[in-house]
């Protein structure tokens, strides 16, 4: 069993910990500060508190899962004795690149660190470290503890045995890894969801349809499918001949601007970043965010419900 460091508690470092404790794991979660850290942790037992009302744990189990994670504002303290280590600061090139420096000069060659990044590139961040090999990109899909995709990357210097190990623990912890095999901007996963967003951001420029038309032609179509069958299965079901040829007259139909659309970079300009900031695309006041939030993650629980039923 790995012995387990999270470094970062904000949104995706404490849902991880989340994760690997549920999934009986101790695991050491670093925090800037103690602020960060106090948030950190009221985010673990409020999503603790969720899981257990909607029957995925009982309310006992919520002690014993917060017992098993420790906390540190020390990063050598809270990798001291871990084997497996996993990054999750922002997406800042240089942070990453200085982090991987220190935790390759302080932790023993075996080791493993990964790192939550989406779409830096793994060969930098690790390029200045002497032990290449261990060296692993770890994509956890927000929220961690509900979506069970991480995208497992390895450059051609990451060893088997760092593979295997990585594949073997996000497995242990109830996750269903992929490998992506080369290395490309957004992963698999980024690079589906914003073919799918630039297409949807073309239509809407174009009046093709209101933002709440295109949104209900997901969710009500191909979202209620895609939990079954993704892309190529759904093609296999639907016939290659069909959807070759729909391809050929479609595809050249298709959005190929390589930019955002002016809609979008007004509501940017406009300071409207979307729920964070309480407008975007839609108005998010507190009963809109409320209800989304919790319609999303109700579903998520249903889904991961099914999961372990499976497993």
């Amino acid at each position: 069993m790995e012995k387990l460091a999270i470094i970062g508690s904000g949104t995706m470092g404490h849902s991880i910990v989340l994760n690997a404790a549920w999934s009986g794991l101790n695991v050491r979660m670093y925090g800037l500060n103690q602020d960060d850290l106090t948030k950190g942790l009221e985010g673990i037992k409020n999503k603790l508190m969720v899981l257990s009302q909607h029957g995925l744990i009982s309310y006992k189990d919520i002690e014993v899962i917060q017992s098993r994670i420790s906390t540190s504002q020390s990063i050598d303290d809270t990798v001291k004795g871990s084997s497996f280590v996993i990054e999750c600061i922002p997406e800042d090139l240089s942070l990453k690149q200085q982090l991987f420096n220190h935790l390759d000069k302080i932790c023993a060659p075996d080791v493993i660190l990964a790192t939550n990044t989406s779409g830096l590139s793994l060969s930098l961040i690790a390029s200045s470290t002497k032990n290449p090999e261990r060296t692993v990109v770890t994509h956890f899909w927000n929220p961690a503890h509900l979506v069970p995709l991480v995208e497992v990357l390895r450059t051609d210097k990451t060893s088997e045995d760092t593979f295997n190990r990585t594949m073997a623990l996000l497995k242990y912890m109830h996750k269903k890894p992929i490998e992506v095999k080369k290395e490309v901007p957004g992963l698999v996963g980024n690079r589906l969801q914003f073919a799918l967003f630039r297409e949807a951001q073309y239509l809407l420029e174009e009046g093709i349809a209101s933002k709440e038309d295109i949104d209900a032609a997901v969710t009500y179509s191909i979202g209620r499918r895609l939990p079954v069958t993704g892309p190529l299965l759904s093609a296999d079901m639907g016939g290659l001949d069909v959807f070759a040829a729909i391809s050929d007259y479609l595809f050249e139909d298709l959005s190929k601007s390589d930019r955002s659309f002016p809609t979008l970079k007004k509501l940017v300009e406009q300071k409207k970043m979307g729920s964070k900031t309480k407008n975007g695309y839609y108005e998010w006041n507190e009963d809109f965010s409320t209800k989304v939030n919790q319609a999303r993650e109700k579903e998520l629980i249903r889904y991961l419900k099914q999961d372990r039923a499976i497993e």
